[in-house]
């Protein structure tokens, strides 16, 4: 792996600091080109919300638990 490589995930810490609960868990999908993110695992997603720029939030009661980010190679 080229250093490179790990300061892209360095550049991840704010994201997982600043997350709801302290933790992300991210999976991406090629074919779909779509990157699943989880704030709380399990959750159970009761209610999501189409927001600006393709992103959609998904919510456990009031709790936000992840996020679904449309056309994601595009960013």
């Amino acid at each position: 792996m080229a250093l490179t490589d790990v300061q892209n995930y360095v550049n991840l810490i704010p994201a997982v600091k600043h997350s709801p609960q302290g933790y992300l868990w991210s999976s991406y999908d090629a074919e779909a080109d779509t990157l699943y993110i989880s704030f709380k695992k399990p959750s159970y997603a009761t209610d999501s919300e189409l927001v600006d720029d393709d992103v959609i939030v998904r919510y456990e009661g009031e709790e936000v638990v992840g996020m679904t980010i449309l056309h994601a190679s595009k960013r």
